[in-house]
């Protein structure tokens, strides 16, 4: 341990198992493999950053190669073995950065090296670090010596443990040749005591709350965790004690209570001191997006804090504040949440579409503001109603499916259901007895520019058995017929006849479709909800209708 160093994640770095926080099932499974003398050829150490990977690595080598024996590792007194291995120097323990050296060269001279037995220890180790990053050509050069590692003669042989943050990088034909070990996060509680505890050596002043605020930022990570309190001890001034309001200065973290003030004045409809208390917010110097994000988390806990503990929300709240939105949420409705929700994740994927992101943040609070007045008031509305009739611009997500094709499934979604059927007659002989089935099988057949012909230029004067009569646009393919007749003889082995009419006749499909849709939207607008949502929503655009399948 390097008691030495100035740096709180190296000072502190963990020199044996008893000091390893966080991974205790790890800790205990490795122990008793040594113990038990059935060491794996390999370890494959995985995990977030910070959470023990690399130091792991090195105090499994010093458990291996300990001069002690495995019965008695070193604690406090570190033998030679221990302290080589520690500063890295150790002859028979080799690290190896994966992200610099990551050719197949670099692996055969590992490999040439392996052929030579330790000089001092029982073991000789290889540890790669970022081993995700070694290149197809290493990975396929180690596996032969992953699964049969040389043997020396002092009874021991070669190990290789691994460490990576990218363990889907990693060929399986490799995975499965080492013993893997997930590394967690380190949980919020055990992780705020090993800050205290370092903070009391190092005489900090630093209050509980900005050491939970460290550990929220740090999520789990305690390399992350030690970077922040060596910021704080630094910042921290002798005379005053290093406070919350400190720490979310320092960490540009703003005041989660704003957020649940700005939550419950929506709740009141109280758009100026929300707009208010927004711009103070903006004014702090937190970004559009940053505010978003944290307003997700708002959000989430008045869904959801009845299920959930303050330690589980990773100290993102202190006491009052849990307490606060305990209280709120049991006067607010789940669908109304779950609308802010969908109404917020909106906003968020707009926000790189507009110039001014504060902009859209105000409108968005805008826009919950009258939401929340608007159900109020109306009782009668409910999703079921807004689902089944009409979907608005700015309540629901875009629609990119094409409306007029949504209306002629449904209307058409029958006549699709034997398509299995009338394939398997096709392999032979298909028998067409009407236009829309002339439609159908132009759609099976995959003859797209036909069905197009069909449905938007042709009007059809008469169907009768190998006759059809036709009148059309001035847009109709000059080579129409020809192509009908060639497919309608090679698909029912007869010929046909197709004949052009001074009538009129029946108007194309497409037209037929967009007067039905005509019709059906201004019986929508008809609707006293559709009448409702208008006048709260001046804005609003009725853009598309679905029918709800019953």
């Amino acid at each position: 341990m390097r008691k030495n160093s100035k740096v709180l994640a190296l000072k502190y770095r963990p020199s044996n198992f008893d000091e390893l926080i966080g991974q205790s099932l790890t800790v205990e499974t490795i122990l008793n493999s040594i113990k038990a003398d059935k060491i794996p050829n390999a370890y494959l150490f995985t995990g977030i950053r910070g959470v023990g990977k690399t130091t792991v690595a090195r105090i499994v080598a010093k458990s291996l190669n300990c001069l002690n024996g495995k019965e008695n590792l070193c604690r406090e007194n570190f033998c030679e073995n221990c302290i080589a291995i520690s500063e890295s120097r150790h002859i028979d323990v080799l690290e190896m950065d994966a992200a610099s050296k990551t050719g197949v060269d670099d692996v055969r001279d590992l490999i040439e090296f392996s052929r030579y037995g330790p000089s001092s220890s029982r073991f000789k180790i290889f540890i790669i670090d970022e081993v995700h990053m070694l290149s197809k050509q290493a990975f396929n050069a180690l596996l032969k010596t992953l699964e049969e590692p040389p043997q020396y003669d002092n009874g021991g042989s070669l190990k290789f443990i691994f460490a990576t943050t990218e363990i889907k990088k990693i060929p399986i034909t490799v995975v499965s040749r080492c013993q893997r070990f997930d590394l967690s996060r380190v949980k919020s509680s055990e992780l705020f005591n090993f800050l205290k505890e370092i903070k009391e050596k190092e005489n900090g002043k630093i209050s509980d709350e900005a050491l939970r605020l460290i550990v929220k930022i740090s999520e789990g990570s305690v390399r992350d965790a030690l970077s922040l309190l060596d910021r704080a001890l630094i910042s921290a001034d002798k005379d005053r004690e290093f406070d919350l309001k400190i720490a979310k200065a320092i960490f540009g973290i703003f005041d989660k209570s704003q957020l649940i003030d700005i939550f419950n004045l929506i709740l009141k409809g109280e758009e100026t001191e929300v707009i208010k208390l927004y711009r103070n917010i903006y004014n702090q110097g937190i970004e559009p997006k940053v505010f978003i994000n944290d307003f997700l988390e708002i959000i989430y806990y008045f869904k959801n804090i009845n299920s959930l503990t303050l330690e589980s929300t990773n100290f993102s709240l202190n006491d009052d504040e849990f307490s606060e939105i305990k209280s709120i949420s049991n006067s607010v409705s789940a669908e109304i949440i779950l609308l802010f929700w969908q109404f917020t994740i909106k906003t968020l994927e707009e926000l790189d579409l507009v110039s001014n992101q504060n902009l859209a943040v105000e409108m968005l609070l805008m826009k919950l503001i009258h939401l929340n007045s608007f159900k109020s008031e109306n009782k009668k509305f409910n999703k079921n109603d807004l689902t089944k009739s009409i979907k608005l611009e700015n309540k629901v997500s875009e629609f990119k499916k094409d409306t007029v094709d949504q209306i002629r499934n449904i209307t058409q979604e029958k006549k699709n259901k034997p398509e299995t059927n009338i394939d398997t007659k096709l392999q032979k002989k298909t028998f067409i007895q009407s236009f829309d089935e002339l439609v159908t099988i132009c759609q099976m057949k995959k003859e797209i520019k036909l069905k197009y012909e069909l449905e938007n230029n042709v009007n059809l004067v008469s169907f009768e058995k190998n006759r059809i009569e036709i009148s059309f646009n001035d847009s109709l393919d000059k080579n129409f017929v020809k192509d009908l007749s060639l497919k309608l003889f090679e698909w029912t082995n007869e010929r046909w006849i197709i004949t052009f009419s001074k009538i009129k006749g029946n108007i194309s499909i497409k037209d037929k479709e967009k007067n039905e849709k005509k019709k059906l939207f201004q019986h929508v607008k008809d609707l006293e909800l559709y009448k409702n949502v208008i006048e709260k929503f001046s804005d609003a655009k009725l853009t598309n209708l679905t029918k709800k399948n019953k």
